[in-house]
């Protein structure tokens, strides 16, 4: 890592990616990206000789890469669902895991029904909802400016109708009058969950992303414990609530539904056999 070379000018293209200082597929992601060319012309195009201001180029890159900054962050997007997202140092990168608190939302949805997005980031998961299913009324919220404006930025990408509020959680919606018209039939949210101090926060990429929507500075499930406690006022009986926690607080987290009157309490299982998503079905008691 310390030993990295520049990118010499003049050099093909076959040789810069042969001589990059990652692993191949970092190395083509960012090339392509520097040189805006698709996987299929770095091959095509292999004997092409690199430009002074290329090789420049490239060299930044690969040392931003090797200082730990997120291949996300540097080409300016990640793919999730399918779809293209951008991402900047506001948001979160979305995760592949999260993908499975889409599908259990999609499952879930009735038609025309009405889904709210709490703490949406880049907005990926309302985007991905709304852009499979248009005819869902999506709304997301996220306190963060910066946010927003990525998220509304990837709605508009994807022609994905997403309607975007500036809220602390469950407070701009409480002063928008219609806090005794239950009318959600789903909540979705992927919180803060880190316990502060978790040694993870230090390492990798996490290194680089908000530290605000990652851990709640406390024990994890303080802002799990909002979502649950305000879901009964806008949810209507039989909605459900989903949330992504961390890898060792389905307990917990499927505990504070069940103690809100929540039905059907389960946690589903990523790509990795973690317990990822917990949720549950307002029962028309907790009403």
């Amino acid at each position: 890592m310390g030993d990295f070379s520049d990118i010499r000018p003049g050099i093909s293209l076959a040789e810069a990616l042969r001589s990059a200082p990652l692993d191949p597929l970092e190395n083509r992601i960012l090339i392509g990206h520097a040189l805006q060319l698709t996987r299929i012309q770095l091959i095509t195009q292999s004997e092409r000789q690199l430009a002074a201001d290329e090789a420049a180029q490239l060299s930044a890159l690969f040392r931003r890469r090797l200082q730990g900054e997120p291949i996300a962050y540097i080409v300016g997007e990640r793919e999730f669902f399918g779809l293209a997202m951008q991402v900047t140092p506001d948001v979160l990168i979305p995760r592949p895991d999260t993908e499975l608190l889409v599908e259990l939302a999609l499952e879930r949805l009735p038609q025309h029904g009405k889904a709210l997005d709490m703490g949406t980031g880049s907005g990926a998961i309302a985007v991905a909802i709304a852009h499979t299913r248009p005819d869902v009324a999506m709304r997301a919220l996220d306190v963060s400016e910066g946010a927003l404006k990525v998220a509304a930025g990837n709605a508009q990408r994807h022609g994905a109708k997403v309607e975007f509020l500036r809220s602390d959680w469950y407070a701009a919606l409480n002063d928008m009058g219609n806090a005794n018209q239950p009318y959600l039939d789903l909540i979705v949210s992927n919180p803060p969950y880190i316990v502060a101090g978790d040694m993870h926060l230090s390492q990798g990429d996490l290194r680089f992303e908000p530290i605000g929507a990652l851990t709640d500075h406390a024990d994890g499930l303080s802002a799990l414990r909002i979502i649950v406690d305000g879901a009964a006022t806008y949810l209507k009986p039989g909605g459900w609530l989903l949330m992504e926690h961390g890898y060792d607080q389905s307990g917990a987290v499927r505990k504070l539904l069940e103690q809100r009157g929540f039905a059907e309490v389960q946690s589903w299982r990523d790509l990795a056999g973690i317990e990822r998503v917990s949720g549950g079905k307002l029962a028309a008691a907790s009403q």
